[in-house]
């Protein structure tokens, strides 16, 4: 099932209050149309009587997470081309909430960065409230599957040494485009294609600690809520994006996620 947030496209569905407020629904994306939901997923799924087809939406980032917490130097291929060792424990740290930007939407290149990367990569959305998950009852926290996209400041990651700013610019967190909740993250293949080259062609069973032992670590440490997203870390061959490319991340039983980039002010 593939699961949505979506805008309706034109007027009628428009939020009584202040004018700007958008309406945001949930849906299942099912081909040709998409299915509205009447209550938001982790509440149960219920079909509405609504129906539309792809052009009568805009789809939106398939959560709204408080919280993005992000895995490091998780694939061993990525590890070597960054010259790091192989950590001991999973290694996780924090993106802004305000970087995500849906599929389609542009990552804007901001000038106080001479290089920024992409980082394609698989990622967990979590279904319901919860702490201290074992690895073996990880399954039944998690909605589903999603891709996001890590895209870095990679010189200002290497001057500032952690990786807060680097990692948060507005427009840096491409996410969606749907969330998928019938597949086994475990042994999938992930790809980032920049203007139809292959960069990153990589199996989540490569992975160090693979995403429900990613996601007991981090529920030790934290309360994770309806909506949060998990990323599980990057494949090796990230390099540097530029004004007028486009990204492409594909994780198998998921779909694709594409951004065009541009330079701030162009």
């Amino acid at each position: 099932m593939r699961l949505v947030r979506f805008s309706v496209i034109g007027e009628g569905r428009d939020l009584p209050g202040p004018r700007g407020v958008q309406r945001v629904f949930w849906g299942i994306h099912e081909g040709d149309r998409v299915l509205e939901l009447t209550q938001e997923p982790w509440e149960g799924i219920a079909e509405g009587k609504a129906r539309y087809a792809p052009g009568e939406v805009k789809i939106l980032p398939p959560a709204d997470p408080g919280k993005i917490v992000l895995m490091g130097f998780n694939y061993k291929g990525h590890i070597e081309e960054m010259g790091y060792e192989y950590p001991s424990e999973p290694l996780i740290f924090l993106k802004a909430p305000s970087s995500v930007i849906p599929h389609g939407e542009a990552i804007i290149l901001p000038p106080e960065s001479e290089r920024v990367d992409y980082e394609g990569e698989l990622a967990l959305v979590v279904g319901r409230r919860c702490r201290r998950v074992s690895r073996g009852d990880a399954p039944g926290v998690v909605l589903g599957c999603t891709i996001l996209n890590d895209v870095t400041a990679r010189d200002l990651q290497k001057k500032d040494v952690q990786f807060s700013r680097a990692k948060s610019f507005d427009t840096f967190c491409p996410l969606g485009p749907w969330i998928e909740t019938e597949m086994d993250p475990l042994s999938v293949r992930i790809t980032t294609v920049v203007n139809s080259r292959v960069r990153q062609d990589d199996h989540t069973s490569t992975m160090l600690f693979d995403p429900y032992a990613i996601l007991e670590y981090v529920s030790a440490a934290m309360t994770l809520m309806p909506g949060d997203v998990i990323a599980t870390g990057t494949p090796s061959g990230v390099g540097p994006l530029a004004h007028g490319d486009e990204v492409s991340v594909t994780v198998e039983g998921i779909g694709t996620l594409t951004n065009p980039v541009v330079r701030e002010g162009m």
